[in-house]
């Protein structure tokens, strides 16, 4: 017989046998179902032995795999796995900060969020990144996992132009007038102070003019924005420049002309009203006015013994 008609044979018997089962009224289970039932009958007839601690074991699984749905149905499931990777060689046990000059590196650390058993694995970078770029003076920030154990840390800070003084809070800002942070003192008490309201945001341009006076810039101790029209230069020695509110710049290379023909602003003035285009104002200090009454007296005795005589 040849293996083609072996193999029709073999399948026709049975066929013969399920359907004489089912003509003498028995079950014919599904043919994924019958190595299942065959191995629970050899397994109830004792033909299979059961293991030592089978049970245990199988009630260890069992209970293992209910705290792990009752976690993940809690919203627990994170924890969880921080929990588990840390204590198989991921915690975070170091952290590079890389770029930072005015924020504290202890802030930068707040802002990761780490505790001393933080895993690596389940560390979100990417909001890590969100919270250090909140920070005041961080301008663009990137956090980035190193397997297995690092976190490195690279921020941008914002640039410092001036200090605004608006109110009575004094705050450091940028060149386009946008506040950084409150000012502390330190480091950036060189930059240039601008005072009152715009002058955060007319500054930028109005120190490049000023700046192409090198000997008037730096004798200026702040500049002062007036009504947000105009602005004063509060010199180091004390003395006020008031500026007018159209041609400033004709206004200053005014000044520059004036300071290095006769010291102008070192004289005892306390101020020097520049406001009207056809004349220059001086007003006098305590000090200078004293002088310059005794200068007139002393003038005016003068002439009247020159008449005398």
């Amino acid at each position: 017989m040849s293996a083609v008609s072996w193999e029709r044979a073999v399948r026709g018997a049975r066929a013969a046998r399920g359907t004489s089962a089912a003509f003498r009224g028995e079950l014919v289970l599904p043919r994924w179902l019958r190595r299942p039932v065959r191995l629970f009958k050899r397994f109830s007839d004792g033909d299979i032995a059961v293991p030592r601690f089978a049970a245990t074991s199988m009630t260890a699984v069992f209970l293992a795999l209910v705290g792990v749905y009752g976690a993940y149905v809690g919203g627990h499931m994170p924890a969880y796995a921080q929990a588990v990777t840390a204590r198989t060689g991921f915690a975070v046990d170091e952290v590079k900060v890389l770029g930072h000059r005015q924020t504290s590196e202890i802030d930068i650390l707040d802002s990761l969020g780490l505790d001393g058993w933080t895993s690596l694995i389940g560390f979100n970078a990417e909001a890590a990144r969100e919270r250090v770029a909140a920070l005041p003076w961080i301008e663009v920030a990137s956090v980035r996992k190193v397997y297995p154990n690092a976190i490195e840390v690279q921020v941008t800070e914002r640039e410092p132009f001036a200090l605004w003084q608006h109110d009575s809070e004094l705050s450091v800002i940028e060149k386009d007038g946008r506040v950084i942070a409150p000012f502390t003192g330190g480091s950036l008490a060189h930059l240039p102070q601008v005072i009152g309201t715009g002058a955060n945001t007319d500054a930028a341009d109005f120190l490049a003019r000023v700046a192409a006076y090198p000997d008037l810039a730096g004798r200026v101790r702040a500049y002062v924005r007036v009504s947000d029209r105009r602005w004063d230069l509060k010199l180091s020695n004390g003395v006020t420049v008031l500026l007018p509110e159209t041609g400033e710049d004709a206004a200053l290379a005014e000044l520059a002309a004036y300071d290095r023909s006769g010291t102008l602003l070192s004289r005892d003035v306390s101020a020097i009203d520049m406001r009207n285009s056809d004349r220059l104002v001086l007003r006098l200090t305590q000090t200078g006015m004293e002088r310059r009454v005794a200068d007139l007296e002393a003038a005016a005795k003068a002439r009247k013994k020159a008449g005398k005589t």
